[in-house]
């Protein structure tokens, strides 16, 4: 629910002031699969919280991303499913995350007015 309310008010708070009142048709969010976000569960907080805001009838679009580790040994990345964290090539142990991790709004898309 926190999350949910944190991406409603930063959203709310990015529409420009020449768009004050217009209302918001997407939030577009990345989220990495080691954030220990449910997508679901956040659409629903999502729906929930942006009730009598501009994101009221706001879809929220999620794009998963995926955990993506890099040998520090060898320097090969390659994407993981299983909690495996050792290198397929050279079978070392020191890892890097590069992504999985993100909680981030890449955009939000906003009405087009009625002139």
């Amino acid at each position: 629910m926190g999350i949910a309310m944190q991406i409603v008010e930063i959203s709310t708070a990015s529409i420009p002031a020449d768009l004050m009142g217009a209302q918001v048709e997407k939030v577009n969010v990345k989220i990495g699969k080691l954030s220990a976000v449910v997508p679901e569960s956040l659409r629903f907080c999502f729906q929930i919280v942006s009730q009598d805001t501009p994101l009221c009838n706001a879809s929220l679009i999620i794009e998963e991303i995926p955990i993506v580790i890099k040998c520090l040994d060898c320097n090969i990345e390659w994407t993981i499913d299983e909690p495996i964290f050792s290198c397929q090539k050279c079978n070392g142990g020191a890892v890097d995350i590069v992504s999985g991790r993100e909680l981030d709004i890449s955009s939000i898309e906003i009405a087009e007015r009625d002139e």
